[in-house]
C-alpha cells in the first residue's frame, strides 16, 4: 500500500540526506583533519538540486488542485518575505514545452513573492521524470498536511488522495499519520449542500457544526439549519438538539433569546436574561420572578407590599 507515495517519500528523503551529506565521508576523515576544511564546514555539501532562479522564470501548475489563495494571507506572507527573507525553499520541475520552472511545491510562497517583488526564489529542482499522477500525489500530500487550508478545500485534497491511490479513510490516516475520526469529519463536509460548505470555508459555520447538520438526510433541511445557526448564534449542543428535534418529527426548542431591560420608572430597571435555549417568554419569566421576589419578602417576614410585619 502507498508505494507510490513512499518512493516519493524517499527521493524527497534523499534531496535532504545529500544536502546535510549524509551519505558522504568528510573530507577531514579521508584526508585528516589537519587539511580538511574549517569545523564549520566539515560534512557539509551545497545539494546539486538547489537553485537560486528568477521569478519570472517560475510559474504555477494549472492542474494544482488547491485553486484558492486568500489574498490577505498573501499581503502577510509577501510583508514576511520582504522582511525576513525566505526560510523554506520551493519545489520545480523544469517543463520543456513551456521552456520555465513549474512550481510542484510552494504556490503560496512564489505568489507572495511576486506581490513582493522579489527578484528570485531558492528552489529545489526535482529532476526525477514524473508522470500527471506522480506530480498529482506531491501536491496533493503537501495540501493534505497544510494547516492554512480551508476545511472543505482539505477534505477535497483528502479525497482526491484516496482516489488516486485507491484508499480508504482508514488507509488515508495511516498514510498521513492523523486520526481516522478526522478524516471521517472532513469527508462530511463534502456531503453537505454547496452553499453550507461555503459558510464553513468562510468561517462563518465551524466544521464540527457543519458535521453535527450533515446528520440530517435531507439537504434541504440541511441549509435551513446552517442559515438559522449563522443567524442566531447556535453552539453545537443547541445544533444536536435541533437535529435530535427534527429526526424525531418534533418541534425544536426555541433560541436562546437575547437580554430584555425594562425601565420601570424612579431609577429602577428590571433585566431579564435567558442562559440557555428555552420556551419560556419574557412574560412568564417576569411572572416567576415577582412570585420568587414575594415569596423573599415574605421568608423576611415582611408582605409583598413592604408596609409592615406579616399577619
Amino acid at each position: 500500500m502507498g508505494s507510490k507515495l513512499e518512493t516519493l517519500r524517499r527521493s524527497a528523503g534523499g534531496n535532504v540526506r545529500e544536502s546535510m551529506g549524509a551519505d558522504r565521508q568528510s573530507s577531514a576523515e579521508q584526508g585528516g583533519a589537519a587539511s580538511g576544511p574549517p569545523a564549520r564546514w566539515q560534512g557539509v555539501t551545497k545539494p546539486k538540486d538547489a537553485a537560486l532562479i528568477p521569478v519570472d522564470r517560475i510559474t504555477n501548475d494549472p492542474d494544482q488542485p488547491r485553486k484558492e489563495f486568500d489574498e490577505e494571507a498573501l499581503r502577510r506572507l509577501a510583508d514576511s518575505l520582504k522582511t525576513r527573507g525566505q526560510l523554506q525553499p520551493i519545489r520545480v520541475r523544469w517543463d520543456e514545452g513551456s521552456q520555465r520552472y513549474v512550481v510542484l511545491v510552494g504556490e503560496r510562497r512564489w505568489r507572495a513573492a511576486r506581490l513582493a517583488g522579489l527578484p528570485a526564489l531558492s528552489c529545489i529542482v526535482h529532476d526525477a521524470p514524473l508522470d500527471a499522477d506522480e506530480r498529482l500525489m506531491v501536491q496533493l500530500v503537501e495540501n493534505a498536511l497544510r494547516e492554512d487550508l480551508k476545511p472543505v478545500e482539505q477534505a477535497r485534497a483528502y479525497r482526491a488522495l484516496m482516489d488516486a491511490n485507491g484508499w480508504s479513510g482508514r488507509q488515508l490516516a495511516e498514510e498521513l499519520h492523523i486520526g481516522q475520526a478526522s478524516v471521517v469529519r472532513a469527508l462530511a463536509l463534502l456531503e453537505l449542500p454547496e452553499p453550507v460548505q461555503e459558510q464553513v470555508d468562510s468561517g462563518a459555520l465551524a466544521p464540527s457544526v457543519a458535521y453535527e447538520i450533515g446528520k440530517l438526510p435531507d439537504p434541504s433541511q440541511q441549509a435551513e439549519v446552517a442559515r438559522a445557526v449563522v443567524s442566531e448564534g447556535l453552539n453545537r449542543s443547541e445544533v444536536g438538539q435541533v437535529i435530535q428535534s427534527i429526526k424525531a418529527r418534533r418541534p425544536a426548542p426555541s433560541p436562546k433569546p437575547d437580554p430584555v431591560t425594562i425601565d420601570l420608572g424612579d431609577g429602577v430597571s428590571v433585566t431579564v436574561r435567558w442562559r440557555k435555549a428555552t420556551s419560556i417568554g419574557l412574560s412568564q419569566a417576569l411572572r416567576r420572578a415577582l412570585k420568587l421576589a414575594q415569596e423573599q419578602e415574605r421568608d423576611r417576614g415582611r408582605d409583598p407590599d413592604g408596609t409592615g410585619e406579616a399577619a
